[in-house]
């Protein structure tokens, strides 16, 4: 994800939880205090964002820009409590399993509207799954209605389908439907918090090309308008029924294409939060900032991905990859060109996500010139000697890829140089046409905190994540079972069997870990606050009076 990223949360006492709020450093050389002053509850809210890679349907967000916006416009099921990670009802009054969790019975609060008027009820969310998982629609996430019973049905893996309904989905009122799974999955109802879950209205049936230029949902925020590659506005929906109604007028989501020029606008007030400091600025943005400056962490990684399905690294001996990984020094990397605002990957999972374990990787991801060139050799060398990196230009990573790219020269004799796309949107089309000519950057934020979500979910041979063309039927059985598990810790415990998979094939090779390292402008009342995926809450924040 996107990568992909939407959720917060994991239950109870097993959360393992981030720090709730952002940490500031240097002085307060930036200016007035961030708290003095009044809300202002109809002030505009600025923020960067990217072009999304598709139009904006709930199911056909895989990246974090085209999700952004969706989770403005859209209310789901369930959130997660920031900070905790507890669930939390929004449009649902409950979610509950049979005794193996093969079956899900969800009740709906009563009520709510779409931002057109129009009820929202069992059937909007049955139909927009049936419509959301059809083969025939395209939705790049189609692959998240997999458990229900009759997905095969709508999605073949050959054909058309046979029917544009999964039987496994039943409405028994207007505020009530079951879904029926083809194997019990214990965490099923930490998943429906995803964007690709939530309702649509019936208009969106009548025309989904139009709906997806201006979509219609029933979250805090109504959609506005989409100016393409310049800016998307959405408002605060006064009809709103969920816990979660917006402290501040709406939010003006503008493109840039260099971080650089973001950065530039939150430093003159231009803009009211960046999604993160471009390198050039990590040694003195928070002396720039002061306490406007966020540092704090959030579970995301960093990877660089082989294309499996090209002539490079097809039928390649995991030791090539696992060489090329142990030639990274990744410790002087990110202390030196990130400023150490990464830490070092130990895992295939991010910390903050029930199932991280520590140190899981090994000497893997420790910096060894001579054993990587050993292992490179043992399974017969980089074909052509030489790999490229492919990164969206548009965000700061050509310093971190050209590092990367001379600790793999400098400790193995191996050509490697970055291969940028001007945008996001372009750097992902290319990946899911499968034009990658061979590693790609893939940074992955959680959609839900739990480790299935950095190993399915990207792994999987069937996943939407998984665009590598990366297989290991091995990996999907322990996968299998793992969703079967009669408790959430016995699902934990057999996705971090499945690890030791991933580990041994490699494939991709984890770099560090993120933080969120960016700021807020002026115009903000008090500190942002930030989900588990690094985003702020945006309904949460407040905008000074003027």
């Amino acid at each position: 994800m996107r990568g992909a990223k939407s959720a917060k949360w994991v239950a109870g006492a097993i959360v393992v939880a981030l720090a709730a709020t952002a940490c500031g450093g240097g002085d307060d050389s930036a200016g007035d205090d961030m708290n003095k002053g009044k809300a202002d509850p109809n002030g505009i809210v600025t923020a960067q964002l990217s072009e999304p890679q598709n139009p904006l349907q709930p199911a056909n967000a895989k990246e974090s820009q085209g999700s952004r916006v969706l989770r403005t416009v859209f209310a789901g099921l369930v959130d997660y409590e920031p900070g905790t990670g507890k669930l939390e009802y929004i449009n649902a009054e409950s979610v509950t399993p049979n005794k193996d969790s093969s079956e899900w019975t969800v009740k709906l609060k009563a009520g709510w509207k779409f931002h057109d008027g129009t009820p929202v009820t069992a059937k909007s969310y049955v139909d927009s799954w049936n419509w959301s998982a059809n083969i025939k629609n395209n939705q790049t996430n189609s692959s998240w209605f997999s458990d229900i019973v009759g997905f095969a049905d709508v999605h073949p893996e050959k054909g058309d389908p046979k029917s544009d309904k999964m039987s496994g989905l039943k409405v028994v009122d207007d505020n009530t439907f079951t879904i029926k799974l083809s194997q019990p999955v214990s965490y099923f109802a930490y998943k429906l918090g995803y964007d690709v879950w939530a309702p649509l209205p019936e208009a969106f049936f009548k025309d989904p090309k139009g709906f997806g230029q201006k979509p219609v949902g029933n979250g805090p925020y109504k959609f506005v308008s989409w100016e393409h590659n310049k800016l998307i506005k959405v408002r605060k929906f006064a009809g709103y029924k969920g816990p979660n109604v917006a402290k501040n007028g709406g939010i003006d989501f503008k493109n840039y294409t260099t971080a650089d020029a973001a950065y530039s606008d939150l430093r003159s007030d231009n803009v009211d939060w960046i999604e993160q400091v471009p390198t050039t600025a990590l040694t003195n943005y928070k002396s720039d900032l002061g306490d406007r400056a966020i540092d704090q962490p959030y579970s995301a990684i960093q990877t660089i991905v082989p294309a499996f399905y090209g002539k490079q690294f097809k039928d390649i001996d995991p030791k090539v990859i696992q060489g090329l990984s142990m030639a990274i020094d990744r410790p002087t990397i990110t202390k030196t060109v990130l400023q150490g605002t990464r830490t070092p990957a130990d895992s295939f999972v991010a910390p903050g996500v029930l199932g991280y374990k520590k140190g899981v990787l090994g000497d893997i991801v420790k910096f060894d010139p001579a054993k990587a060139k050993k292992l490179i050799q043992e399974g017969g060398g980089v074909p052509g000697n030489k790999i490229t990196v492919q990164y969206n230009a548009d965000q700061d990573h050509k310093p971190w890829v050209d590092a990367v790219c001379n600790s793999i020269r400098k400790s193995t004799g191996v050509e490697c140089t970055g291969a940028p796309k001007p945008t996001f949107q372009a750097d992902l089309d290319a990946r899911d046409k499968h034009q990658v000519k061979s590693f790609y950057r893939s940074g992955w934020v959680l959609d839900y905190p739990v480790n299935s979500n950095f190993m399915r979910d990207l792994y999987g041979t069937t996943a939407a994540g998984n665009v590598s063309g990366y297989s290991n039927k091995e990996f999907d059985k322990l996968s299998s079972e793992a969703d079967k598990a009669s408790s959430i810790d016995e699902t934990v415990k057999k996705y971090q069997e499945a690890e030791q998979l991933l580990v041994k094939d490699m494939p991709g090779i984890p770099l560090w870990f993120y933080k969120v390292n960016s700021g807020q402008s002026k115009h903000i009342l008090g500190k942002i606050p930030y989900g588990q995926d690094g985003d702020p809450i945006f309904d949460e924040i407040q905008v000074k009076q003027k």
